[in-house]
């Protein structure tokens, strides 16, 4: 499951809040406004407010979510934002609304008013159902569900696709090449436009001062025109940055254009590139691909879930994929974009995978699934052989010694009290431990009789971190009794410190003889009871 969280602004929500969110989006030119859409279809929005992009009526800013009304159970299916800033929604019953900036028309409703709350993109679109939208930094387009595509705003360099650069107040087909075909997909640049055709060719148009049309020149085109070095390849996805392009395969193969100065094409240097180029060759198959046109980042995810980042990243230059620990790609913005905005509308829907330490976790004493048992203090602890043995020397050893399938599936435990051994086989599933520090010494036992060093270490930090003067003493002799020097040491310190205290405990003057000497002697040594 995706986690909102990573954006630093739902940081302002509180928990319940961010239990509710099914859908959301960051925006912003800092990353500072966001919209989510809840379980039962009700809309909010907060953040800074720059030219009334939340829509909310005002021009306030607000750090508590606001609910916007007139979306709430309009079952938002496609959002999209540009730099200005506006957003542009469509909803599952192909109605498009937009809101926010409006200086070159890019709310299409034939104004240049400030839009300050959702109102429904009528003009042209009233007949369509809208399917995916799409924003540049001042322009707008709607796709609709028969292949048709739509564009207004700002159009100083063509990227409304209508032959001219006059700004369009109101939505207008994209016709010219794109006449007879079917859009599938759409994508926008700061101020370049991109469509996939349902045959799998690209077309691009408006600015192209950095090749990010992959033309093969630098030439503004103010109608669409087919990316010919794509020809032969079939083309699925296309996504755009601030002044690159990325594109998808069929066959799982990448390409990329345009600026490079961040090194966000992924070719090793910062060289642009005016046609496309194949990258990523020497990966497997890729699945997804990701940009927006608010930053220099891009990202990809192969057929196996690994997902790779390059380009500009948090100031730095990537200039090779480079693989990360995340599981999406839009955990790839939330940490490394600048700004740390979303590539498009986040599903944040519940996932009923696990990955293998969940599933782990889940079926520790699980009697549904489990072949052995351990009997500690009269109670059950049901495992899986395979584990042990796979996580612990000491299993491994003995059930290579005298294991066979003949034996009773219960193991009898004596030496270790119920508490301890249970963290214990609980660690090998977990790799985390969590009990009082009193029982902690029970397991650093176990640990020292198991050669577990790690787990160890382990209890000794969960002693450390709950000494207290009722217990020092105890804590101090088990350390001695288990031979952990480092807490020894530790526990030592903490009695000499707290020394009026703890002498005045009854763990005190119930210490072992001859610990209780050599604690005095080495106390008196360093000068503790002076007075």
């Amino acid at each position: 499951m995706v986690d909102v969280g990573k954006w630093p602004i739902f940081t302002l929500l509180s928990p319940q809040e961010i239990a509710s969110i099914r859908k959301a989006c960051v925006f912003g030119t800092s990353a500072n406004e966001a919209i989510y859409i809840t379980h039962n279809d009700e809309v909010f929005v907060f953040g800074l407010n720059c030219s009334n992009c939340l829509g909310t009526g005002d021009n306030q800013s607000t750090i508590v979510p606001k609910k916007i009304e007139a979306l709430c159970g309009k079952k938002i299916s496609s959002l999209s934002y540009g730099s200005g800033p506006h957003v542009v929604l469509c909803t599952e019953d192909g109605e498009v609304y937009a809101w926010g900036h409006n200086g070159y028309s890019q709310l299409g409703n034939g104004t240049t008013n400030q839009g300050i709350s959702p109102v429904q993109v009528c003009t042209n679109l009233l007949i369509k159902k809208v399917v995916e939208v799409a924003c540049g930094s001042h322009h707008s387009m709607a796709l609709s569900f028969d292949g048709d595509l739509y564009a207004w705003g700002y159009n100083n360099c063509g990227q409304v696709g209508s032959g001219s650069t006059a700004n369009q107040p109101t939505p207008r087909r994209v016709s010219n090449c794109l006449q007879g075909k079917m859009v599938v997909g759409i994508a926008c640049g700061q101020t370049s436009s991109m469509a996939v055709i349902n045959n799998g060719e690209v077309y691009g148009w408006g600015y192209n001062g950095n090749g990010q049309l992959g033309l093969g020149n630098n030439g503004n085109q103010l109608t669409p025109c087919r990316v010919a070095a794509l020809h032969g390849v079939c083309i699925l996805q296309i996504a755009c940055g601030y002044a690159h392009t990325l594109a998808l395969t069929d066959e799982g193969l990448l390409y990329a254009w345009g600026a490079n100065t961040y090194g966000q094409l992924g070719t090793g240097n910062k060289s642009n590139q005016l046609s496309p180029v194949q990258i990523m060759m020497e990966k497997e198959r890729v699945v997804e691909i990701a940009a927006c046109h608010s930053a220099h980042t891009s990202a990809a995810k192969t057929q196996s879930g690994q997902v790779y980042m390059w380009g500009q990243c948090r100031g730095q230059s990537v200039i090779f994929p480079h693989l990360t620990h995340f599981a999406c790609t839009d955990d790839v913005f939330a940490c490394f974009a600048t700004p740390a905005v979303m590539w498009r509308l986040l599903s944040v829907e519940h996932e009923d995978f696990l990955t293998v330490a969940e599933s782990l976790k889940k079926e520790f004493d699980s009697p549904e699934t489990s072949d052995l048992k351990f009997r500690v203090d009269g109670k059950y602890i049901h495992v899986h052989k395979a584990v042990l043995k796979i996580r612990c020397e000491h299993f491994r050893t003995m059930f290579q010694s005298y294991w066979n399938e003949d034996m009773k599936e219960v193991i009898e435990v004596d030496q270790f009290s119920y508490p301890v051994y249970r963290a214990f086989l609980e660690y090998l599933y977990t790799d985390s431990v969590d009990l009082p520090p009193e029982d902690a010494i029970g397991l650093l036992d176990l640990a020292t009789s198991y050669c577990e060093n790690r787990l160890k270490k382990l209890c000794q930090h969960i002693i450390k971190r709950g000494i207290t003067v009722e217990n020092a003493f105890s804590l101090l002799s088990a350390a001695v009794r288990y031979d952990a020097e480092d807490l020894e040491e530790f526990c030592f310190k903490f009695c000499v410190n707290h020394l009026t205290e703890v002498t005045q405990t009854t763990a005190f003057w119930q210490m072992d003889g001859p610990l209780l000497k050599e604690f005095i002697a080495k106390a008196s040594k360093c000068g503790a009871f002076k007075n």
